[in-house]
């Protein structure tokens, strides 16, 4: 092919790279499909007045670590949006990401977080009101799988630490734990699959989801559910990366880059807001305060160190959760 059109004078460049040049494909977590379905044609106008290039973006959604494994094992993202630094940590022990990432942008890498908070049945005929509540013996939580979802993680590490901040012990906040975790009937792999089991299969009296997603149910099925916030909540983080290994290959390092730095815009930051994520702007955060209740957070490293150490004591295979699963059998 390359031979013919040389032949008849046209000019030739391999597929790979043109593509490359005008596409980018961004791994994120499950419940970020209806965020980007806004963001990426509002950015991909700019792109285009800027620059006078058509850019394509593409989406791949799932539950965070197994998005980050997906990356690993081949998947082409130039730019992974996740939901708990831990994913993208793995990138770095592989060499795909600098191991400075969280310093490449504003806030640790972070252009907005959220919080986890439960979605109950109308009228909260349980009467839950607080991590505790989730212990008791008469509950079905829906919670996704911890091991394959930051959605998961996160409403495992917020019970835990619901504990600690409250003056529990390590022995107290393992016992609630493990109560909950015995409520869970069944553990999906990411958060929307959680979703789908409480909403739509109706299995379930609570589910556990960030605050973003649990919006996002009430307005597409009405009154039908419940928010409630418990006074103390994770503070969850939403980190993001160039794919170091993939921009270089595919050359859409510039692409991606301004692609990452759009969410930190004003313009990125309102869409945000909008889905009920929370912004880093001010300007934002004041425009939608409406969308956010006040809510006690403790950080990661507040109560666990880092996300290393949680992972060798919660996550890793015949850690911390694999035992609390297991005794449920």
């Amino acid at each position: 092919m390359a031979a013919l059109l040389i032949s008849l004078g046209l000019a030739w460049s391999a597929p790979s790279i043109a593509q490359g040049n005008s596409s980018i494909l961004n791994a994120s977590y499950d419940v970020t499909r209806e965020l980007f379905k806004d963001v990426n044609p509002v950015f991909v106008a700019e792109w285009k007045k800027k620059t006078g290039e058509t850019l394509t973006i593409n989406q791949s959604h799932g539950g965070s670590s197994k998005q980050a494994r997906s990356v690993v094992d081949g998947l082409d993202a130039a730019v992974v949006t996740m939901n708990q630094a831990s994913d993208i940590d793995i990138l770095a022990e592989k060499g795909m990401v600098p191991a400075s990432w969280n310093k490449a942008f504003p806030n640790n890498s972070s252009p907005f977080y959220s919080t986890m908070v439960f979605l109950t049945r109308k009228g909260n005929p349980k009467k839950i009101a607080s991590w505790e509540d989730l212990g008791k013996a008469d509950l079905k939580i829906i919670i996704p799988n911890p091991k394959t979802s930051g959605n998961g993680r996160y409403s495992y590490l917020a019970a835990w630490g619901s504990v600690i901040k409250s003056g529990g012990n390590e022995a107290q906040a393992r016992q609630l734990t493990e109560r909950i975790f015995k409520n869970v009937p069944v553990l999906d792999g990411g958060g929307r699959g959680a979703t789908t089991t409480f909403t739509q299969r109706e299995i379930g009296d609570v589910l556990v989801t960030f605050e973003n997603e649990v919006q996002l149910i009430k307005q597409e099925f009405g009154d039908n559910f419940d928010v409630v916030y418990p006074k103390i909540s994770i503070l969850a983080e939403s980190p993001v990366a160039v794919v170091d290994k993939v921009v270089d290959k595919l050359g859409n390092r510039k692409q991606a880059t301004a692609y990452l730095q759009f969410l930190y815009s004003e313009a990125g930051q309102e869409i945000i807001a909008k889905h009920y994520l929370r912004p880093r702007s001010e300007l934002a955060a004041k425009k939608y305060a409406a969308n956010f209740k006040p809510v006690s957070l403790f950080t990661i490293e507040d109560v666990f160190g880092g996300w290393k150490q949680i992972q060798k004591k919660f996550f890793d295979d015949g850690a911390e959760f694999d035992k609390i699963y297991q005794s449920k059998k």
